[in-house]
């Protein structure tokens, strides 16, 4: 049975529509209006071999604020619905990438107790159109309606871009890893027997 889902999201500030496929193969078409951003969700889904459609539209004459932190929390509700029941996942994973002068250390558990630790600090205040700071808002958004323990820490790092694209990479294969199915686990990996 195929893990995907799709979630709609409107405000008066927005309107989101994410389709994911976390069996998929790593296929985007991703369209928020923020270049960068676009971008950094591309390398979400190659790198965790998810399927991913995203289209936002949102009130970028204000700012990307909106946008950004709207297409986290209508990820986020597509994953947790993608999820399902959670059985036989492996639920933790961690990941270290490398890309030129950053590393990012990325370790999660889906536990259904969201909590984001993120300690990157960005020399830029901008990468394109995108604020850095909303890079944090982004993953906090996310790990809020995935349900995630997500720690992202900058182990190195002088260019701003660099270690915004080696922090998503290290999320998507990080993410693929916890949320693979594991053949030895009967129902979920908890020894509450549940999340």
């Amino acid at each position: 049975m195929r893990r995907s889902s799709e979630v709609k999201r409107v405000t008066k500030e927005t309107d989101i529509t994410v389709k994911i496929d976390l069996d998929g193969q790593g296929r985007a078409d991703i369209s928020t209006g923020i270049g960068f951003f676009d971008h950094m969700l591309v390398h979400v889904a190659k790198h965790g071999f998810f399927d991913l459609v995203i289209e936002a539209r949102g009130d970028l004459h204000v700012d990307c604020h909106h946008t950004v932190e709207d297409v986290g929390i209508t990820l986020g509700q597509s994953i947790t619905k993608a999820l399902g029941s959670r059985e036989g996942i492996a639920r933790y994973a961690s990941e270290a990438v490398p890309m030129e002068d950053a590393l990012i250390l990325c370790a999660l558990d889906i536990s259904g107790r969201p909590y984001l630790a993120f300690d990157c600090g960005f020399p830029a205040e901008k990468i394109g159109e995108m604020d850095t700071e909303m890079i944090e808002e982004f993953f906090r958004a996310l790990c809020l309606h995935a349900g995630l323990n997500l720690h992202i820490r900058a182990l190195a790092g002088k260019n701003s871009h660099h270690i915004a694209e080696a922090a998503f990479k290290a999320f998507g294969r990080a993410m693929d890893r916890a949320s693979s199915i594991d053949p030895r686990i009967s129902g979920v990996l908890s020894t509450k027997g549940t999340f």
